[in-house]
């Protein structure tokens, strides 16, 4: 699912992700597949967990850049 990243505090590490299909899911950092420094107004890609956003990749740079933190 896409949607943006719309509010994150770093100091707790949980965020919110308005999704495209209109509703909002929360996420904690480290589901944040490919690190990046300024998340707010991101777009994401990610799956749904338990009512959370999980296994979240940011879709800013190149594709190598956004997966240049991921181990194979």
């Amino acid at each position: 699912m896409y949607g943006e990243i719309k509010k994150f505090r770093s100091d707790i590490g949980i965020g919110i992700i308005a999704a495209e299909d209109g509703h909002a899911y929360r996420f904690k950092h480290d589901e944040i597949l490919n690190r990046h420094a300024d998340l707010e107004g991101q777009e994401v890609h990610f799956e749904l967990g338990d009512l959370n956003a999980r296994d979240i990749i940011v879709l800013a740079g190149s594709p190598w850049s956004a997966f240049g933190g991921v181990a194979l």
